[in-house]
């Protein structure tokens, strides 16, 4: 199915499945995340995806590298909408929380991509009933066999240069459909045109602009789609994050151009969320 961003009955349409906080609901009733995330050397990745779900969802949880903590720990001077979770507490606040972000930020290389794939593969063993989110580090390290260890379905968000490296295949909608159906998985192929797919059903999503080349943007679709995953279903939860990071950049070229920023992109999402909902 081929969504166009700029078809504002359609995406209204199917907006309408998104659920909104109802008015008696309490704290934590409407969505805890935690986000696993960050390294020495990138570290701004994590905080870009926790700012995101501080918008969405009702706690925010953070983990991050022993090289990264003290990092973040200055950097909650500015973020002061989550709580930094110790390492050993990590597996407290997974069982906690309603989805778990993985990756962001995380590296691949060295001391600190053999902690992510050790912790990748760790956690996918040993909480497969939970809701993931993989992303970045994770999806750069991790095997894809691992995937069918869990129970319940999880969104992968990769570019197409982490699709072929976790999959083997070239990055199209016909491989993305194959490969979620094989894995169990909804995949969201970021690209220009975004494909997300469940194996079942596959949509394309048209809208953006070449502003949201600028790195963090990623960062910032992984932590919608963890946001949203927390009280939405797997596949809806990938559409919605795709429609609304496109949709946003668009409002925002209307104003900056090309000329926005990650900073620019996250403090607009609750406006043009509220407009379609």
């Amino acid at each position: 199915m081929l969504i166009k961003t700029s078809d504002t009955n359609l995406v209204k349409s199917l907006f309408k499945k998104f659920k909104l906080p109802q008015l008696n609901s309490h704290k934590g009733q409407n969505g805890k995340v935690l986000i696993i995330g960050g390294s020495s050397l990138f570290h701004a990745a994590s905080l870009w995806a926790a700012e995101v779900a501080s918008h969405f969802v009702d706690m925010v949880h953070y983990s991050s590298t022993v090289e990264n903590e003290k990092i973040f720990h200055e950097l909650k001077k500015v973020f002061r909408n989550g709580i930094i979770v110790p390492q050993r507490e990590l597996e407290h606040y997974i069982t906690e929380d309603d989805v778990v972000l993985m990756g962001p930020g995380m590296m691949r290389d060295s001391k600190e991509g053999k902690y992510t794939y050790e912790l990748t593969k760790k956690l996918i063993g040993k909480f497969p009933e939970k809701k993931f989110v993989f992303d970045a580090g994770s999806l750069q390290t991790m095997e894809k066999e691992w995937l069918k260890n869990l129970r319940t379905r999880a969104i992968l968000t990769p570019h197409r240069k982490e699709f072929e490296r976790l999959f083997g295949l070239p990055a199209n909608e016909k491989n993305v459909e194959e490969m979620a159906k094989k894995y169990g998985t909804v995949i969201l192929l970021k690209a220009i045109v975004d494909i997300i797919s469940d194996g079942e059903k596959t949509y394309v999503i048209e809208g953006g602009n070449a502003g949201l080349t600028k790195g963090g943007t990623g960062d910032v679709l992984a932590g919608l789609a963890a946001s949203f995953y927390a009280k939405n279903d797997c596949l809806n939860s990938a559409i919605f994050a795709s429609i609304l990071l496109k949709t946003t950049a668009d409002r925002l070229f209307e104003t900056k151009g090309y000329w926005y920023n990650v900073s620019d992109i996250i403090n607009r999402l609750p406006e043009e969320l509220k407009k379609i909902v």
